[in-house]
């Protein structure tokens, strides 16, 4: 699943930055998102996401939530399942 999507079902208001140019991959696109009450700036590509603030990444709807709310795997798969992710 793309990171996008995730990042769109759990975020409260999200914007991508169209000023942004890819250095590498042309697929790359930079977002910024407002979740749980903290801001995020992301860079995603597919399912791969990379927290520019943070230089921490990862891939996938489970590791999404994960970092963003601070859950281990087994309360982020919930968190996925409650709002039907």
């Amino acid at each position: 699943m793309d990171s996008i999507h995730v990042l769109r079902l759990l975020a409260d208001h999200i914007k991508e930055d169209p000023s942004f140019h890819p250095r590498s991959s042309p697929l790359t696109t930079r977002w910024h998102a407002h979740v749980a009450g903290h801001d995020w700036e992301f860079l995603c590509a597919g399912p791969k996401f990379l927290d520019v603030r943070m230089d921490r990444g990862g891939g996938g709807a489970v590791d999404l939530a994960m970092h963003i709310y601070g859950l281990k795997f087994k309360a982020a798969a919930k968190l996925l399942k409650v709002r039907g992710i």
